[in-house]
């Protein structure tokens, strides 16, 4: 399970230090891919097989599935890590998720999100919890 909130920045080559808490449960390589509300989601391979399998029992024959499908493997890269500790993120992605230079790693149970700092202040103020709290409970979620 990921989580914490970590702030790092990307290097002019593209490249991102990965928290070492978070190496450890990823292993060396892993898969990045487009997120949703515009950051990147990251996920250990076992992980990504786990979502593979059950992408595969989707029938083709359903519209929004064929949409998802495409708009999350088609981005997918498989990324590694370095001596440093570092991925490089592929330009497509960092685009989408407008990363430039702050960014925010973020672990969300199964999957890490990656986010420009900028874009995680203004997504992810938390200011209406409350409601969104009643709204988990209703799903049978509250705590």
């Amino acid at each position: 399970m990921f989580m914490g909130e970590y702030n790092h920045s990307i290097d002019a080559k593209g490249r991102l230090i990965v928290p070492a808490k978070f190496r450890e449960a990823l292993g060396d390589e892993f898969v990045v891919t487009k997120g949703l509300d515009g950051c990147l989601f990251v996920y250990a391979n076992d992980e990504w097989k786990c979502i593979e399998d059950k992408f595969k029992s989707i029938p083709l024959t359903t519209k929004d599935a064929r949409q998802f499908s495409r708009y999350f493997f088609a981005s997918a890269a498989v990324c590694e890590i370095d001596k440093q500790g570092r991925i490089l993120l592929p330009s497509n992605l960092r685009q989408h998720a407008d990363l430039v230079k702050e960014v925010v790693l973020v672990g969300v149970l199964s999957r890490i999100e990656i986010w420009s700092k900028e874009r995680w202040n203004d997504e992810c103020s938390f200011d209406d919890m409350d409601e969104i709290a009643e709204h988990m409970a209703e799903l049978g979620l509250g705590i």
